[in-house]
């Protein structure tokens, strides 16, 4: 029996909650400050930064290397994670703009708010909330990154949706994320292990 969306939701949710809480635990998807300079981040800006911003950092990407961030810019972190992104973000666009980070574990929200309560970061607020139903009005946003994210979301349709209405004219989306190349069988996907491992 396939499982429902709910019931693929609170996998990911409680997944993520052990990597917030006991990142190193896991030991089947790269994760923490190495996974994120192997990604392309700057490895002096990573190593700089407290363990608890980086250990529980489970991107695929690096979706700030997209294109430069503007000072003034309002930024959403779409699965904002422990912070990250939203740190980084937050220190580009300086003290006359603003980052909203938006997750759906609650483990993850309090660990970034710790983190940028840590790093004295005043242009960061973490919403918990789910990409398919963003709790923001529309049209505020000036870039939308996500980081691995998207592939976790059974209604991919809803969440670019929802990331494109929340977006100014103008704005834009700068995302890192798997996909599946068209040429890949039902099969091979089948070996390949749940969406977890």
């Amino acid at each position: 029996m396939q499982e429902t969306p709910e019931q693929f939701r609170r996998q990911v949710r409680e997944r993520f909650q052990r990597v917030a809480d006991e990142p190193d635990q896991e030991e089947k998807f790269p994760i923490g400050p190495d996974s994120a300079k192997a990604l392309g981040y700057d490895a002096d800006e990573i190593d700089g930064l407290p363990l608890s911003v980086t250990e529980s950092f489970a991107g695929v990407g690096n979706p700030l290397s997209l294109e430069a961030l503007q000072s003034g810019q309002t930024v959403l972190d779409l699965g904002s994670g422990a912070g990250l992104d939203s740190i980084l973000a937050a220190r580009r666009v300086g003290p006359t703009g603003k980052v909203i980070g938006i997750e759906m574990t609650e483990a993850m929200i309090n660990k970034a708010r710790r983190n940028v309560d840590f790093l004295q970061l005043k242009n960061v607020e973490f919403i918990h909330g789910r990409a398919d139903g963003l709790p923001l009005p529309d049209a505020i946003v000036d870039v939308a990154i996500t980081n691995g994210v998207i592939n976790l979301c059974p209604e991919k349709p809803k969440v670019l949706e929802e990331v494109f209405r929340v977006l100014r004219p103008g704005g834009r989306l700068q995302m890192a994320d798997i996909l599946l190349h068209p040429d890949v069988t039902h099969e091979e996907v089948a070996t390949k292990g749940s969406w977890s491992d």
